[in-house]
Parts: structure tokens; C-alpha cells; sequence
């Protein structure tokens, strides 16, 4: 079958899935979760497969960590589909509902998007989430999964796949595409009349190109610049705790601190202290010169690293004047997905919450925390920047859109 073939059975599928009630689509889930349970021996063969190519190829770390599944991994993404399956459903959710002079009757209603593209690179833990989450909001889901994670995207889908029939689901409404080159994704991206929505996962180089040549909309999953700041007013011991759990406890995601702003007024005593901790852990610091300061063997930073996504153990610091300024430099270097303040200061922390239009802000807690699942979604498709219908992290209700259901009795204009 070709790419448009694929796409107009996973639509004609996606009919069958909206079709079906609550309990219906959670009793769905829950096979699927079970039926993923139980193929978990195939699903980490095939993802020995996918490590032993891609340490061939000499994959990067960060990458290698983010395609590596082991059994605590495996068994993390069937509690995503059983939790998403109890998750409240937002297909048919009444929003708004109001009575016009005329006496009709406007509500506003949520309904499932319809066909999601969802492509991403070496992530498979993402076939299961968008597949429990698309299918939750009552929408079919065309996955393209990056080269890298062949196998492991493989041996996911087909599980999850097979107990979509005996719920009276086509297996299109989990279309896997087979063909992950380039030019089988640009024409996936061209189909208008089909695809109502794509999403892009993973690497800069991935998110521009498919903004770049899509017809459909996309809802972009761009690269995580995320700042901590740590006031004059911050707990140190708190401070220190955010810096390490951002940065360290898993360098390779899109949630990990890249860049550490400290208040000028503390920054004697806080610099040798964070570099210390960060030294401990194996992290290279690239900073300021007024950090350099307090720790003269610092490498220094320039404006590239206070825009980088290292995705590694490197992290940028810099010395700043106040709240303000710290706001300044996340408005020029940041990418508008998590940004943390560290204070005891209440009016300090609610300036930054306010002033800032990032997708999450954080006070007082770790970066690690921007995740669908530790925000009480489930899972999540992605955390959207980029303000269209849904912004930050991803779950079944950003995969609806409300539309009006008039209710009259006649009423002629």
C-alpha cells in the first residue's frame, strides 16, 4: 500500500475508534497494556537489536539512553496505558453552555482530532505513549518512528495492534509506517485532506524539517533550553538539590537543566558550591566571567552555550544582577519549555511565573517534574511550544478540539 493508501485506511479507522464509548476505549487500553505485558520478552529482543546497531554506529549517549528499554522501563510504559486508560475522557466533555435570547441552546463539546501524525527518532517508549493516548481521545495515529528504533518500534505496535480487532477496531487506526525515509515522510506531511494533525519528537535538525515541509498543522516538540534561577532569597541546600536532579539524574531528556543564573548578591558563596556538587558528578560547567570569578578554572561560555540543548553532563552558568535580568537572558537564549526559580521570596517568584512565557514554570521544584505523567496526564504526546491549542505537556485532551452543538427549536435568522 502507499503512504496515502496507509493514511485513508488509519482515517476510515479513526471513524471506528471515536465511535466507541468511554468504557469501550478503556477496556481497549487496558488489552492493549496487558497484551504489551506479555510480549515484553520480544519487545526487549528487538530493542537489543536496535542498541547493538546504534552502539555500532557509535550513537551518542544521550541517544542511546533514550532508545535503551530494560525491563523497570518496559513495565513504566504499560502503567502510562493503564493510567491513561482511567485518565477522565475528554471525548464528548461539555466546556461551556449558554442559553441565547433566541432560546437556542450553545455548547461547546470536545471532539477527537481525527488522524495524528506522529513522528519522533529513537524514542520507543513514544510508539506506546501516542498510540494510548491517540487512541484514548478517540483519534486513529500514523507513526513514523525513527530508523534507529526499527525493531523495538516494531514489536511495540504489533502487540498493542493486535487486540484492536476484537474491540471492532481496524488495525489502521495504529498504522506503523515501515518506510522511514525522508521522502515517505514529506508526502505523509502533504496529505491535507487526511491528516489533521502532525507532531515532530526529537532533535532540532527533525523539528525543522518538518516544519519546513509540512502542509498540515504541526504542533512543534522543540528543544529544551531550561534555566534554573537561583535567587538571593533561595534555601542553598533546596537550590543545590534542584541543580543536581535537573542536570544530572538523567542529562540526555528534554526536561535537564541547561543552564544554572545565580544572584550576584550570593553568587561568592553559591558558585563554589554548585561547581563543586556538579565537579562530583562528573559535569562540565562553561561559565560567565563573573563566575569565573569565584572558580578561575572554569571553562568559559558564550552565547552558543547559553543557547544550547546539550543533552549531556554540561551545563552553562552565568552571574546575574537580579530576577530581572535572569528574565531577560531566558527571554533571548531560552526555548520555551521549563524554566525553575529557587527563592523563599514570594513576590520574587510570582514576578518570574508572570513574567515569563514559557510552557512551565517551575518554583521550588525540579525541571524533571515538565513530564506528562509527573503532571498528572497520563503519559504525553510531547510538550508543545508553540501556542496554538495546546501548550506545554501533551495528553488526551490536547489530542481534542471543542466545537459548537446548537440545540433549537425552530428558530430562523
Amino acid at each position: 500500500m502507499s503512504i496515502r493508501d496507509d493514511a485513508l485506511a488509519c482515517r476510515d479507522a479513526s471513524l471506528a475508534v471515536g465511535t466507541l464509548g468511554t468504557a469501550a476505549r478503556r477496556a481497549l487500553l487496558c488489552d492493549m497494556a496487558a497484551a504489551l505485558a506479555a510480549a515484553a520478552e520480544t519487545v526487549l529482543v528487538a530493542n537489543a537489536k536496535d542498541m547493538a546497531e546504534g552502539q555500532a554506529a557509535r550513537m551518542a549517549p544521550a541517544m542511546l539512553d533514550r532508545l535503551r528499554l530494560d525491563p523497570a522501563r518496559l513495565e513504566a510504559m504499560v502503567a502510562a496505558i493503564e493510567t491513561v486508560a482511567m485518565l477522565p475522557d475528554p471525548v464528548g466533555q461539555v466546556t461551556r453552555t449558554e442559553v441565547r435570547p433566541n432560546g437556542l441552546s450553545v455548547q461547546r463539546v470536545r471532539v477527537p482530532l481525527g488522524v495524528i501524525a506522529m513522528i519522533y527518532e529513537a524514542r520507543p517508549n513514544v510508539t506506546a505513549d501516542a498510540a494510548a493516548l491517540c487512541l484514548m481521545a478517540g483519534n486513529g495515529v500514523i507513526l513514523r518512528g525513527g530508523s534507529d528504533a526499527r525493531h523495538s518500534n516494531r514489536a511495540i505496535a504489533d502487540a498493542m495492534r493486535s487486540v484492536l480487532p476484537a474491540h471492532g477496531v481496524p488495525a489502521a487506526a495504529l498504522t506503523l509506517m515501515s518506510d522511514t525515509a525522508r521522502d515517505a515522510m514529506v508526502e505523509l506531511l502533504q496529505l491535507v485532506d487526511i491528516v489533521d494533525l502532525a507532531i515532530p519528537r526529537g532533535g532540532e535538525g527533525l523539528i525543522r524539517f518538518v516544519t519546513e515541509h509540512a502542509r498540515v498543522p504541526v504542533i512543534k516538540h522543540y528543544k529544551g533550553v531550561c534555566h534554573l534561577y537561583v535567587d538571593r532569597d533561595a534555601d542553598v541546600d533546596l537550590a543545590l538539590g534542584l541543580l543536581i536532579n535537573g542536570k544530572t539524574s538523567r542529562p540526555g531528556v528534554c526536561n535537564a537543566l541547561e543552564t544554572l543564573l545565580v544572584h550576584a548578591d550570593i553568587a561568592a558563596s553559591f558558585v563554589p558550591l554548585a561547581v563543586a556538587a556538579l565537579r562530583e558528578r562528573g559535569v562540565e560547567v562553561r561559565a560567565c566571567e563573573r563566575s569565573r570569578e569565584f572558580v578561575a578554572d572554569l571553562a568559559p561560555a558564550d552565547n552558543t552555550d547559553y543557547g544550547a540543548e546539550f543533552l549531556d553532563l554540561v551545563i552553562a552558568m552565568r552571574v546575574v544582577a537580579d530576577v530581572d535580568e535572569a528574565m531577560t537572558h531566558i527571554r533571548r537564549f531560552g526555548s520555551d519549555h521549563t524554566e525553575v526559580i529557587a527563592t523563599r521570596n514570594e513576590a520574587v517568584a510570582e514576578h518570574f511565573v508572570r513574567g515569563l512565557r514559557s510552557a512551565v514554570v517551575m518554583v521550588n521544584a525540579s525541571s524533571r517534574f515538565s513530564d506528562g505523567g509527573e503532571l498528572g496526564l497520563g503519559t504525553e504526546i510531547g510538550i508543545s511550544t508553540t501556542r496554538l491549542h495546546a501548550y506545554g505537556p501533551m495528553g488526551a485532551e490536547s489530542l481534542t478540539v471543542e466545537r459548537f452543538v446548537v440545540r433549537g427549536t425552530g428558530q430562523i435568522r
